[in-house]
């Protein structure tokens, strides 16, 4: 065996912020001083390394002298611990509105996994989306005007349309906001989502854009426009935390690592 000495590239503030949640609780649940292998320091040192590297929780555990049991058992606490600080969508749309935003963004990825489970009806897999060719869960994503993520939803399995997640977690909360001066963009994967849900038309089948009005072409250009910094939410959490571009856990917890992800990416901006 060789050793190494490696550097964790994320702020100091963000592990400490970790290790404290970590601290408060094993406090809440009564654990006894010095009973555990690892001080929340060192947990939190091991749950921000699979969330930054992608790391085998294998290689985690080993490098930290503890059973490969253990390591998964502190990764799924720090997950639990982070995704409980997630904010609540209508905190969320609240705070917009008396910032002053003028919109959000609505859009959806395909957080991929290389664990399924699950059949549909037909006999599909419940986790394998069409779109996309791959397998993994369905989550939901709100933006600033600028493209910063402020919200994500709970998961559904992979071969769930966007609009039928967003029916599901997200858009009876938008209508409200909507009916109060708050619309929200979104592509069209979303149309049909309702009042206050605003997308691009769509062309006439089996004829161009072209053979739109010009005043809905600009429209829709318009559209586009704004929207697509609503891109960078899933992409900024995708490439700093890295851990998202594939889950290597149960595809059930895509939620709650999502949520994760969003919680530890606030406290790093």
């Amino acid at each position: 065996m060789v050793t190494y000495v490696a550097t964790l590239d994320v702020p100091r503030q963000v592990v400490d912020y970790l290790a404290r949640l970590l601290a408060a609780h094993r406090r809440l649940i009564g654990t006894p001083r010095g009973s555990r292998a690892l001080g929340p320091f060192r947990q939190a040192v091991l749950v921000l390394r699979w969330f930054r590297e992608r790391g085998c929780v294998h290689c985690l555990a080993r490098d930290a002298g503890i059973s490969q049991a253990t390591g998964y058992r502190y990764l799924h606490e720090g997950i639990d611990v982070l995704a409980d600080q997630a904010p609540d969508l209508h905190d969320v749309l609240t705070r917009c509105q008396e910032e002053g935003m003028t919109h959000v963004i609505l859009d959806g990825t395909l957080i991929e996994s290389d664990r399924v489970s699950g059949e549909r009806e037909n006999g599909n897999d419940l986790w394998f989306s069409q779109k996309h060719k791959a397998f993994g869960g369905n989550v939901q994503f709100l933006s600033a005007p600028d493209g910063t993520p402020l919200w994500v939803s709970e998961v559904e399995p992979g071969s769930t349309p966007d609009i039928t997640a967003a029916r599901i977690h997200v858009l009876p909360a938008l209508y409200k906001a909507a009916a109060q001066g708050l619309p929200t963009l979104a592509d069209k994967g979303y149309i049909g989502a309702g009042i206050g849900i605003r997308v691009p038309a769509r062309r006439p089948k089996g004829r161009s854009e072209q053979a739109l009005h010009i005043d809905i072409r600009m429209t829709n250009a318009l559209i586009r426009y704004v929207r697509a910094l609503g891109e960078r939410a899933a992409a900024e959490l995708k490439e700093r935390w890295r851990a998202l571009k594939r889950i290597t856990l149960s595809p059930f917890r895509i939620g709650d690592i999502t949520r994760s992800a969003l919680v530890l990416n606030q406290r790093w901006k």
